[in-house]
């Protein structure tokens, strides 16, 4: 090793407001960075506890998705980190704002992705809210946030069944090499494959195809850009210079 330059290993986020919307919106993403070598994390605002089968306490339920995440995550090459917010009952504050932005600043990610801006579940309209207040926090030198120093981030948004109103892509990503770990993945979720409300894991499969189709490869998954940030300002088209 000549010098003593190492080189700054990249960090993608996926943050979420329950543990397995990450990894259904952008798992086989993740996992093609991990393999890329880039440090991958899920961040679970919270553990999607409420919505226990009836079986299983809301308390135990908590725990087992907690433990189904950080399986997941370790079939996708990534790390899972579970805040202690509860599900349903997520509030946009300074205090939520605040700790995320400090989380941001201690794993530095090059990119961050969660949910779209539009959804069913107010919990999920709140995760892109609190990841853009974050991202000015986090990137401001002005805030001391536990001697961190400061960070700044992009962020994209993801495709998730109940975010759908308005999502038109940006971005799709080929992810056919990826897809049948993906797979493996998400199964490991309880509510992905005995959900008797929603065919999760019949849905995604189907998704990924149709992307796929779409992007002409065989599985895809897709982005958006931020609200007003898809905009491109130059001197000639984009990817085709004059």
């Amino acid at each position: 090793m000549g010098g003593d330059h190492v080189e700054k290993k990249k960090s993608l986020v996926i943050l979420g407001a329950h543990c397995g919307d990450g990894e259904l919106q952008a798992g086989a993403i993740a996992h093609k960075y991990a393999r890329a070598g880039w440090d991958v994390t899920f961040v679970h605002l919270t553990a999607g506890e409420k919505g226990n089968p009836p079986h299983i306490s809301v308390e135990d339920y908590a725990k087992q998705k907690i433990a189904e995440a950080e399986k997941a995550a370790a079939i996708l090459g990534a790390k899972s980190i579970t805040l202690d917010y509860k599900d349903a009952e997520l509030t946009f504050n300074e205090e939520i704002v605040t700790r995320v932005a400090a989380l941001m600043r201690k794993l530095k990610p090059n990119v961050v992705i969660t949910h779209w801006e539009n959804s069913i579940h107010p919990d999920h309209a709140l995760c892109p809210r609190i990841v853009s207040a974050a991202q000015l926090k986090a990137g401001l030198a002005g805030f001391d946030l536990e001697g961190l120093p400061p960070h700044y981030y992009r962020y994209y948004h993801s495709e998730n069944w109940e975010d759908m109103e308005g999502y038109v892509p940006d971005v799709f990503v080929d992810v056919s090499e990826e897809f049948d770990t993906y797979l493996e993945a998400i199964s490991q979720y309880w509510f992905v494959m005995n959900s008797s409300s929603f065919r999760y894991f019949d849905y995604y499969k189907a998704l990924g195809t149709v992307r796929g189709c779409v992007a002409r490869c065989k599985y895809a998954q897709t982005l958006k850009m931020p609200t007003g940030t898809n905009v491109r300002i130059g001197s000639s088209i984009p990817g085709l210079p004059l």
